[in-house]
């Protein structure tokens, strides 16, 4: 399903769980492929350009964040930019639980491809007892909670 700008409320909703969707996937590849070839990115102190860019920073990333599950949520829209929340829990190599959350600016060119991204993250040290994403990996179920829902 192809969803380009400019977008109404359903449709932004639609594409904020369609890259939830593919991050839950946690295959780089298969994510790289809805931004546009020369997309500009910014996460955290990193800024990859392209997407063979991108597939190498997610290919970093879910080497270093296991068990990574995500929720996204549709903050605000507008002709073709997303604004998104979102937090996703993980632990590193140690066992450590963490709870990163943060806020992405998406634009997207016209044929509905990412063409830009900037997100700001913050991780936060969790017991694993105080997890709130249960799920097998990859898609969240749909009657799983949102971030509303769960009061993050």
């Amino acid at each position: 399903m192809s969803i380009v700008p400019p977008f109404t409320r359903e449709t932004a909703i639609a594409k904020v769980r369609m890259a939830e969707d593919g991050w839950n996937s946690r295959d780089p590849q298969r994510v790289s492929l809805v931004y546009t070839e020369d997309s500009h990115w910014r996460n955290r102190a990193e800024f990859p350009v392209g997407r063979a860019e991108i597939v190498a920073f997610l290919t970093r990333k879910w080497a270093k964040e296991l068990d990574y599950r995500l929720i996204k949520e549709l903050f605000a829209f507008t002709d073709n930019r997303i604004a998104v929340r979102f937090a996703y829990e993980w632990h590193d190599d140690s066992g450590q639980w963490y709870r990163s959350h943060g806020n992405e600016n998406w634009e997207f060119a016209e044929d509905g491809l990412m063409a830009h991204r900037f997100a700001s993250i913050n991780d936060r040290p969790i017991a694993e007892t105080d997890r709130k994403f249960f799920w097998p990996l990859g898609r969240r179920p749909d009657d799983h909670p949102g971030l509303s829902d769960l009061g993050l």
